[in-house]
């Protein structure tokens, strides 16, 4: 049982975190414990920086130092450490203090007297051999976050001059800040408020770290491939051979326990029976050991120093993985696998091949991301088709480690690589997929994905530990679109798209010349332009007998035409004299190349003419077996396109004199503790309050459970009024006809209740209200809902089941723009109805925007808004009424795409 010395460990703190170098720590709480590690950390620092920490010689902890520093009470006084294996790299601690620097004190029984002190005095202390690794950054961010969960708003701390690294640590770390010097001492204030700049900061170095702990994986000095027999055959051997074939750079070694004594080479390779008998140190090693001696391997490679593994050996457990990856975090290292087809890196000074590949790719500006072998082979096989090249290629296998998002954040720093592709079977942490896929995509790099099992409800394969994604499936590709992810359907189309986009500039929009010597292939282009909502023009109808300098005039012209945004080529056999795959290819190129300034794309759709894929990609232009296959790809880069120009000019959020968050606070407050399942539905008077709060009205219903009562709430709400049914199976079916218009009389209003309780009493009580009559316009539905995956997601459709059935509801993830609000009204297909559809009047779409920039705010600013659903909003031709309206609280779900930065806990 915990007692005052003993209290209770914050096991939730714990973290393993990516380092600046791409190594890992684990940062946890100090226990009482960790006394001879503080004393063996401690007797590993410099003096100079024990002399920083105390501002006086200390060379030595005494034993009530130690006691000092391993017991905490995790509220007042808190102490974190980094740690790799068994040693303390860094710790930190803060104290508790009143507003003269003197030790705060606790609230006496009951909770009474002063209100607790929110300041706290902080203190680093870090190996000077891992200094510059950025411990200290990452120790400050999850001892703030303990901080904020204390209820303490500031950190001071007092620094001497000449200790600038630990100065620069906490300016940079960008939270409100004040500075002072005194007494030979720099004093500073730290507001531990989450800014805007802090936020930047901490996705900023996260970016930095994951990306070079990729790197490190991808950029591997030497390898050595564990597992290696001394046979052909088997991964192992092959994946060795693999590598020597594709020409690895760095020193490379074979390993295995089996080897023959004074076996000294493998395949041509240096050969040891374990990694203990490399002579230097090894970067990167690939295990093709069977499942149940993985582990015993992992140790190896810990303690001879590797820097990360490829595991490509498959059969473990859920739990088997879990703690093979807390393993190997333990040394230090990042995973790639278990399950994994394994790594390429195509640049001329690494050129690494370790995977089963038969051959390394040229190289080229594409990255790829998979998971299942079999994917990986379709992938490099559909990019070996083409005709283009690679940059990196990373195989996850079942993705225990290292994800798609470590892969982004490399590829979005990486200049060797223009455009990203991706095979994911699950989002992972969709709300951090989709941040870093916009910055990816926002900075020139398009990301093209294809995920598997999007309809099979979130069921992944056996063996993988990523979370499943239980987002909508319509959700998540609205939101997946909204970040500028280029979804594709097949394997197939994704290379398609990828080889486009890493070769031709982008479409300023979609207008395509279409130009060959066969017009039934043209037709065709024609067709699927159309399908794809790209607007085809006639271009050159070349003859049969067109050869390679009247394609180069033809496309010329069209280049030049300022109509033109892009050209489909395309190309059959016809027997002309030089219409060969060089001559052809060269002449586009020749086109190309004598263009104007302004850059268009060009693709070739060809049939049946020999070797002119491969012509055509060495010339730098995307060659396709079909007009539609060209077109499909072409569309994806227009549709790209238009998304950086919205990107580039994302719209305001916009600043409501009007709103009171104050009283939405009150209302929400009132509303009392959450049921057991942890939702409630706020009742309708307070949900209508607190709409009303934002600027959102409801149009005023008073219950009606007998005639009498209808007639009472007319008269108070004045003639003519609707009666209509509330009862949740039958609300919204119009169908079922549960409501009555215009009601102008109290006669009326009575034979109204009388039909509607005897034509919908056998399907339950209708539960009819009364309500005020709101001008004609049309009928829509507006949600709000918070997605522990990705967010709060912002919805609308038109009212009524036809929009359910289709699927035809827009979705926009928080906060939203009136750039934002503006596009979610037009984005659904029956926007039309909106817009004066078939001579009826336009409707008031400026407040229909208003609405959602309001409800959108209103669950920006309170996170226990679960859910909000406004059914039906009538928009008229000026204005618009909200009829009904339910709200949902709940506890706010965690947001740890917010937090200190830490890697998924194992």
């Amino acid at each position: 049982m915990p007692t005052p010395e003993q209290p209770v460990y914050p096991a939730h703190w714990e973290a393993d975190v990516v380092l600046r170098d791409g190594g890992t720590a684990r940062i946890r709480p100090i226990t009482p414990d960790d006394a001879g590690r503080l004393v063996r950390f401690y007797e590993r620092v410099s003096d100079e920086a024990k002399y920083y920490r105390f501002f006086a010689p200390h060379p030595r902890l005494s034993d009530k130092d130690v006691h000092r520093f391993t017991h905490h009470d995790y509220d007042d006084r808190v102490g974190l450490a980094a740690t790799v294996g068994d040693d303390f790299l860094a710790t930190v601690r803060y104290d508790r203090v009143d507003e003269h620097g003197r030790p705060a004190a606790r609230p006496g029984p009951g909770g009474g007297g002063a209100p607790r002190a929110d300041r706290a005095e902080v203190a680093f202390l870090v190996e000077d051999a891992h200094q510059g690794r950025g411990l200290a950054s990452a120790l400050l961010e999850h001892i703030a976050a303990v901080a904020r969960e204390r209820g303490i708003r500031r950190f001071e701390a007092e620094v001497l001059p000449a200790n600038r690294k630990m100065i620069k640590v906490f300016t940079d770390a960008g939270y409100s800040q004040r500075r002072s010097f005194a007494d030979g001492t720099v004093h500073l204030t730290l507001d531990l408020e989450p800014t805007a700049a802090s936020l930047a900061v901490m996705r900023a170095r996260e970016q930095r770290a994951e990306a070079r702990s990729v790197q490190r994986l991808l950029a591997p000095r030497s390898v050595a491939v564990v597992g290696a027999g001394r046979g052909p055959g088997g991964a192992g051997r092959e994946v060795l051979g693999r590598l020597r074939a594709g020409g690895f750079t760095g020193p490379l070694y074979a390993v295995n326990h089996a080897l023959p004594e004074g076996t000294t080479e493998l395949a041509g390779v240096p050969a040891h029976r374990s990694l203990r008998g490399i002579p230097g140190p090894v970067d990167l090693a690939v295990l093709a050991v069977p499942a149940e001696q993985v582990d015993r391997v992992l140790t190896d490679c810990g303690e001879h120093g590797v820097q990360g593994l490829v595991v490509l050996s498959a059969g473990h457990t859920e739990e088997a993985q879990r703690a093979l990856v807390r393993r190997a975090r333990s040394y230090g290292m990042r995973l790639i696998g278990p399950g994994a087809f394994g790594v390429l890196n195509t640049a001329e000074d690494i050129r690494l091949n370790a995977s089963p590949a038969p051959y390394l790719p040229p190289p080229g500006r594409v990255g790829i991301f998979t998971q299942s072998a079999a994917i990986a082979i379709a992938v490099l096989d559909e990019l070996e088709g083409s005709g283009a090249g690679l940059s990196t290629f990373i195989s996850a296998g079942n993705r225990a480690d290292v994800s798609g998002n470590d892969a982004l954040q490399f590829w979005d720093e990486d200049p060797a690589t223009d455009v990203v592709l991706m095979y994911l079977e699950s989002l992972g942490n969709p709300r951090k997929f989709t941040r870093l896929a916009r910055r990816t995509a926002a900075a020139g790099k398009p990301v093209v994905v294809v995920r598997g099992g999007r309809h099979s409800g979130g069921a992944l394969p056996s063996g993988h530990l990523v979370p499943a994604t239980h987002t909508p499936e319509d959700t998540a590709a609205a939101l997946i679109r909204q970040a500028g992810v280029i979804e594709a359907g097949t394997v197939t189309e994704l290379v398609d798209t990828g080889v486009l986009l890493a070769g031709q500039p982008l479409p300023t929009g979609g207008r395509v010349a279409v130009l060959g010597n066969a017009e039934a292939l043209g037709l065709i282009a024609h067709d699927a332009c159309r399908a794809q909502d790209l607007t085809p023009l006639t271009g050159a109808a070349l003859p049969p007998g067109a050869g390679p300098a009247e394609y180069r005039q033809a496309l010329g012209a069209a280049l030049a035409d300022p109509d033109t945004d892009a050209v489909v080529v395309t190309a059959v056999p016809t027997g002309a004299p030089g219409l060969t795959a060089d001559a052809l290819a060269a002449a586009l190129r020749t086109a190309i190349d004598a263009a104007p300034e302004r850059k268009i794309p060009v693709v070739a759709a060809h049939l049946a003419i020999d070797g002119l894929a491969t012509a055509l990609s060495a010339r730098g232009i995307p060659g396709y077996p079909s007009a539609e296959r060209a077109v499909r790809a072409l569309a994806h880069a227009v549709r790209h396109a238009r998304w950086r120009a919205d990107a580039a000019d994302p719209g305001t959020l916009p600043a409501f004199d009007d709103i009171d968050e104050a009283a939405a606070h009150r209302i929400i407050t009132a509303a009392g503790p959450a049921e057991a399942a942890g939702r409630h539905p706020l009742a309708p008077d307070r949900a209508h309050r607190l709409l009303a709060a934002y600027g959102i009205t409801v149009l005023p219903a008073l219950p009606a459970p007998d005639p009498d009562a209808a007639a009472r709430a007319a008269r108070r709400l004045g003639y003519p009024v609707a009666l209509k049914t509330t009862a949740p199976g039958l609300r919204h079916r119009a169908d079922l006809d549960g409501i009555r218009l215009g009601l102008a009389t109290e006669g009326e209003l009575r034979r109204a209740h009388a039909e509607l309780a005897a034509e919908l009493g056998w399907l339950g009580a209708p539960r009819p209200v009364v309500q005020a009559m709101a001008p004609r316009g049309v009928d829509t539905v507006v949600r709000a809902v918070a997605d522990a995956s990705v967010g709060a997601v912002l919805s609308f459709g038109l009212a009524g089941p036809a929009s359910e059935l289709l699927g035809d509801i827009a979705h926009r993830l928080l906060p939203v723009t009136d750039r934002d609000a503006a596009a979610l009204v037009r984005s659904i297909r029956a926007a039309p109805m909106l817009f004066g559809w078939r001579g009826a009047r336009p409707v008031d779409t400026a407040a229909l925007e208003q609405l959602l920039l309001r409800l959108g705010r209103l669950l920006e600013d309170h996170a226990e808004i679960a859910a909000v659903h406004l059914e039906p909003v009538v928009v008229a031709p000026r204005g618009l009424s909200v009829l009904a309206a339910s709200v949902t609280l709940a506890p706010p779900p965690p947001s740890p795409d917010l937090g200190p930065r830490r890697l998924p806990a194992y």
